[in-house]
């Protein structure tokens, strides 16, 4: 089962998953404004035990903030990271806790199997392995990326008996989480939130929003990814602008873009024979155009 429908398993903590998390472009903001947050959802001994200790009984609010979904929302537009991020988050909370954990990433191809009632039966699979990973002392994470693609909102008109019932599945999954107690995560990652059903939206405990790269992130991208190449700060600053929406008709370009098209396509103008130039890299950002937002 696990084979058909995870793209991969990540035991953390994680080296390879920290390593990532330290290139990562503006992950400490991110971090830090669902950190609060998810301390909440996940350490829930420890709530308990600081209402008993500031104020001798267990506050009414305790069981309130004890009865919500334990469900992330990632939504941004495509490379803008959000899966990574997802695991860098994961991995940072097993830290803090001292605890284990698993990272379960819930495999895209679900959705061309599920289109003959097949995707609820998938859906339940993934929730079932969420439960069965999630022990006493260890956390468990499933990330659902293109949640658009089966949390779609029922309201759409085109929209099949079978994939209206895997959505509502999917709400009750949801819903019977919160019974690991804070030992269970799900995280889903969406390019179109106005897609995700009204129901899953208003479950979510934290809804973070990815922008592209701003100025200065992407002067920080260009100097982490290239760093020993003979730049100068004025020469980040060109390369920083050159990828920025004023210059590209209002749409910059994202960390992907940058990481996986310009970056590369440049050191292939050079490779093996001479030395990436600032020159080159104007030349291969006139060449490359920023991926289309998706709407």
């Amino acid at each position: 089962m696990a084979a058909s429908i995870f793209d991969n398993t990540i035991e953390l903590p994680s080296t390879a998953v920290k390593e990532r998390a330290s290139h990562l472009i503006g992950f400490e903001s991110k971090f830090q404004r669902i950190h609060g947050n998810l301390k909440l959802l996940l350490d829930q001994e420890g709530l308990v035990k600081w209402s008993k200790h500031f104020y001798k009984t267990e506050l009414p609010v305790i069981s309130q903030l004890l009865d919500r979904h334990p469900l992330i929302i990632l939504a941004g537009d495509a490379g803008t990271g959000k899966t990574v991020s997802a695991e860098a988050i994961a991995d940072r909370m097993v830290r803090e806790l001292g605890k284990e954990g698993f990272f379960l990433k819930l495999s895209t191809r679900v959705r061309g199997e599920g289109l003959h009632g097949q995707m609820g039966n998938l859906v339940n699979d993934a929730f079932d392995k969420l439960k069965t990973e999630a022990g006493k002392k260890r956390l468990a994470f499933l990330f659902i990326d293109e949640a658009d693609a089966i949390a779609t909102t029922r309201s759409t008109m085109q929209m099949h008996q079978e994939e209206k019932a895997a959505v509502n599945t999917l709400i009750q999954k949801i819903d019977e989480v919160r019974e690991l107690n804070g030992r269970g995560v799900v995280f889903m990652s969406t390019n179109r939130l106005h897609f995700i059903d009204e129901a899953i939206v208003r479950r979510a405990a934290v809804i973070i929003e990815f922008q592209r790269p701003s100025d200065e992130e992407r002067v920080e991208l260009f100097a982490k990814s290239l760093d020993g190449v003979s730049l100068s700060a004025k020469e980040l600053k060109e390369l920083a602008d050159l990828t920025g929406p004023e210059k590209n008709d209002g749409l910059g370009y994202s960390f992907s873009d940058i990481r996986l098209r310009i970056l590369p396509e440049a050191i292939a103008k050079c490779f093996p024979k001479e030395q990436l130039t600032f020159r080159i890299l104007k030349d291969t950002i006139s060449q490359v155009k920023p991926s289309p937002k998706i709407i």
